[in-house]
């Protein structure tokens, strides 16, 4: 055959075969195959000397552009390739791998729940640092000097005093009450706020107290707000949360932010459920209208605004619902125990 049109033919078989790889490793085995050091090209090349010497110039040049055609097409089979997505091996009939999903905490799931209730009937969710100036934690809230809270065996000092006399040392809050004042400070009545957080106090860590735990503070402020308001919002609350059987009573109590003040209890239909239902009535929150020092101290008079506010425990509301026999299982880590919730 005329080395001319042997070239074309298989210049021709060269460019069908990188055209049908399908493969990084297909193109690379082409090109092997058509450029290599064994290919049929270099073979034909080693004939030139055998040929007529007019022959021999333009078979040179046609083994050029074949080597040209060839590396073109490598290269263009390349780039489609690259582009090409990779085919999936996924076997669909295989069943499905199963991943492991978390569940929010206990404390976090019984905060929702609270917080859901409360803004439904309007309240608003506010917030405030957890390290406190005595100021906010004590003085504001109508909470005297001589007040054993205040004493350094129950409330956690920090090495620091604020630059303003006023607000005294920084401490680590006692409880979410500060924010009471903080909002009042910034905002006009009518106020209705719910706070939720945590709090610290040097309690010994036994199965019903812990040296850091979560309250929600609730506090509503207008020109109308009588203690009828106080008992349907939180007898409507309780219920809500532990069910339209519940019981509650009020009892009167002392808290020197409110006046008067009163305990809420519930009836023990819980009884059994956890190392706090061993009573025929459970305490469950504190209350009370606002002080009219409390008012006073931040700028308004007790006369024309009338307020009250409430606090609980969320520890103690989880423990209750769930049955929980022991406050530090909710920080041990223990997954066997976070998984039932």
């Amino acid at each position: 055959m005329d080395p001319l049109a042997e070239l074309d033919q298989l210049q021709t078989e060269a460019l069908s075969a990188i055209s049908h790889a399908q493969s990084a490793d297909q193109l690379e085995q082409e090109r092997v195959r058509w450029l290599g050091r064994k290919s049929r090209i270099i073979e034909m090349m080693k004939l030139i000397p055998t040929l007529p010497p007019e022959s021999r110039g333009p078979f040179g040049q046609r083994a050029n552009q074949f080597k040209k055609a060839v590396e073109q097409s490598l290269a263009e089979q390349k780039s489609g390739l690259a582009q090409t997505p990779t085919k999936s091996h996924l076997d669909v009939t295989l069943p499905g791998q199963s991943f492991h999903s978390g569940t929010l905490h206990p404390i976090t799931q019984t905060l929702g729940t609270i917080l859901s209730l409360f803004t439904s009937m309007g309240f608003e969710v506010a917030d405030g640092p957890e390290m406190e100036f005595e100021y906010y934690n004590f003085d504001g809230l109508n909470i005297p000097k001589d007040h054993p809270s205040r004493e350094s065996f129950d409330t956690f000092f920090v090495d620091y005093a604020s630059p303003n006399p006023k607000q005294g040392r920084m401490i680590l809050r006692s409880h979410t009450s500060p924010v009471q004042v903080r909002v009042l400070e910034k905002h006009e009545p009518p106020l209705r706020i719910v706070v939720p957080g945590r709090v610290y106090r040097r309690d010994a860590l036994d199965p019903g107290h812990s040296f850091m735990f979560h309250q929600v503070e609730g506090l509503m402020v207008d020109k109308k707000t009588r203690f009828s308001d106080l008992k349907g919002i939180l007898d409507y609350f309780l219920r809500q949360l532990f069910g339209p059987e519940t019981k509650t009573r009020f009892r009167p109590h002392y808290f020197p932010f409110t006046e008067p003040s009163a305990e809420i209890d519930i009836a023990s239909h819980l009884k059994g459920k956890s190392s706090f239902a061993q009573k025929e009535w459970l305490e469950i929150m504190g209350c009370g209208m606002v002080h009219p020092n409390v008012l006073q101290a931040a700028g308004y008079d007790p006369k024309e605004y009338q307020g009250f506010a409430f606090g609980m425990g969320v520890e103690r509301i989880t423990m209750l619902r769930h049955g929980i026999q022991d406050i530090r299982s909710f920080f041990e880590s223990d997954v066997r125990f976070l998984e039932q919730f």
